[in-house]
């Protein structure tokens, strides 16, 4: 079982960025209510990019940083790092300190840096960095949750509703599972179930499932099988929330590819496709490209397709 996936393709940041206050509740609840929420809050990645590329440390993994106000009205700046490569890092600390103080130094703005580990070494519990030359001494203190600690707590992750308690779930038993594809195809489709008992909104099921898509992969032949009873599970309850088109664009690692896949269907139905149909169906988003997928069924002319566009395309 190869578990790898390309950074680029994490849905690390997604769910951060879709659930950040969850984030922040779950794994950090001393700060939760310490920020204004009701002022809203903004990813700074250009902010970020910028101070990376300065340290000369490499792309990383699942860095996040997040401006919000503090319920004094000051404004602060929070720095996320999930370390789920599952190694231990000897410069992690330092790469820790050396984000933070670059950000202080180039924005001038007070930064919170926190850290969720991912790894399988339970000793292994970075909180500090420490630097000091004849008596002048720095020491930089950061909060630190280690997932596998949340291991010895199934139920009470069963019983939470916040994402994260799903989130570790599915990143524990895909260690757990490393080398049981059996067991992973059950814990998938377990988890995936939740998502619809626990009564998620339809987006809340499409972000969670494409996490737990992405963690927990699954051999051809038992992907398939999984999908098979996914849908008649779906039928059961009818609660179709992950739609065919939905499902080809998850597996094949983005709405891009989901959207190839329907031209590639079109010009099979109907030819060559001219330049300006093409690009009035990749401006259509998943839920119009899965009626689209059905439509095209009965395609046998450009024509037909025009006349669908024209229909459906958003205004």
């Amino acid at each position: 079982m190869v578990d790898a996936r390309s950074d680029y393709d994490s849905p690390w940041k997604e769910i951060l960025e879709a659930y950040f206050r969850d984030f922040i509740r779950f794994f950090f609840p001393h700060i939760e209510p310490e920020i204004a929420w009701e002022r809203g809050y903004d990813f700074l990645d250009k902010e970020l990019q910028q101070v990376v590329r300065d340290a000369e440390l490499g792309r990383r993994y699942a860095d996040k940083l997040v401006k919000v106000w503090r319920g004094s009205g000051e404004e602060a700046w929070v720095m996320t790092h999930i370390e789920i490569q599952g190694q231990e890092e000897t410069r992690f600390t330092e790469r820790m300190f050396t984000y933070n103080y670059r950000l202080r130094d180039r924005y001038n703005r007070p930064i919170a840096s926190l850290a969720v580990l991912g790894d399988e070494r339970s000793t292994w519990r970075p909180r500090s960095y420490t630097d000091e030359l004849w008596g002048c001494r720095i020491q930089f203190d950061f909060p630190v949750v280690k997932l596998l600690d949340y291991g010895a707590n199934g139920a009470d992750l069963e019983n939470n509703q916040n994402p994260f308690a799903l989130v570790v779930m599915a990143h524990l038993k895909a260690k757990e599972t490393r080398s049981d594809d059996q067991a992973r195809k059950a814990w998938k489709f377990s988890l995936t179930r939740r998502l619809y008992e626990q009564g998620y909104e339809r987006q809340d099921v499409l972000n969670l499932y494409r996490f737990i898509d992405w963690l927990l992969v699954l051999p051809e032949g038992l992907e398939r099988e999984f999908q098979e009873d996914l849908q008649r599970f779906e039928q059961e309850r009818q609660m179709q929330y992950i739609t065919r088109i939905e499902r080809m664009a998850m597996q094949e690692g983005s709405k891009q590819e989901a959207r190839s896949l329907v031209l590639r269907l079109l010009t099979r139905r109907v030819g060559s496709i001219p330049e300006s149909l093409q690009t009035q169906i990749e401006a259509l988003p998943l839920a119009q490209l899965e009626d689209l997928g059905e439509a095209l069924l009965e395609f046998s002319r450009s024509e037909d397709l025009e006349s669908w566009l024209q229909a459906h395309s958003p205004e």
